[in-house]
């Protein structure tokens, strides 16, 4: 099952923020299309026997290094828009794989180095009372997205929120090898959630057909001191 707790420390970690703000939209897919999306190595993880795609836009604040103390002023706020889905990697682990990352700092694009699609674009966030407003928009290309929700009451978390919202560690594809990016941070305090409206073409840019049933929706204000372990390479199934 799906850890709702961190699954590791990352005791060295390459980038330190706090992500705000979090809505989770997920949708279930066929599996099938999902799988094709994916790279050798890789299968789509499943729950009520289907696959999930996730909408996930937030606000990054506090981006930094190792070693820079939260306080220092300057540090950057950054709106990002993730298009994601649940996988597992042949050695068993789960964890995320990226279809498109939609963000608004482009010194964010260093990431593509290990396969993480980045795609710069204009991104806001607007809460205004339980209402939550995010929209955004490629810098090139037509891909965009308008979402807003209405946050209701926190909730406790059941099996299946745990397994829509939580996962420790990313994968990526580049030069012909999967990468392995751990995350820690504390459990996603969640609320319940409602779609108002919703209107977007990420999914159809990375050749999502349309979705199995109508979305699942969480909001949460979001978790401090994210911690992003040192991507590492991955063996190929069968090799050491």
């Amino acid at each position: 099952m799906v850890s709702y707790a961190a699954e590791h420390h990352v005791r060295a970690p390459m980038l330190r923020a706090d992500w705000l703000t979090q809505t989770f939209v997920n949708w279930p897919c066929r599996t099938e299309s999902v799988q094709a999306l994916l790279p050798e190595g890789l299968v789509v993880d499943e729950y009520d026997g289907c696959a999930w795609v996730c909408l996930t836009p937030f606000v990054m604040t506090g981006v930094r290094p190792p070693g820079v103390p939260p306080t220092l002023p300057g540090l950057p706020t950054v709106a990002e828009t993730n298009l994601r889905t649940y996988v597992r990697h042949g050695d068993g682990q789960d964890g995320l794989w990226f279809l498109s990352l939609e963000v608004s700092c482009p010194l964010m694009l260093g990431a593509r180095v290990i396969g993480a699609p980045y795609h710069p674009g204009t991104l806001r966030v607007l809460a205004d009372g339980d209402t939550v407003a995010y929209t955004g928009s490629r810098w090139t290309g037509r891909a965009s997205y308008r979402l807003d929700v209405h946050v209701g009451k926190p909730i406790e978390p059941t099996e299946r929120d745990v397994w829509l919202t939580s996962r420790w560690r990313a994968y990526t594809h580049s030069m012909g090898v999967l990468w392995a990016t751990p995350v820690e941070h504390e459990p996603w305090p969640l609320a319940a959630a409602a779609v108002e409206t919703l209107e977007e073409t990420l999914t159809a840019a990375v050749g999502l057909p349309g979705p199995l049933g109508e979305p699942v929706v969480h909001f949460s204000q979001g978790v401090r001191d994210v911690r992003l372990g040192v991507s590492r390479p991955l063996s190929r199934p069968g090799r050491s």
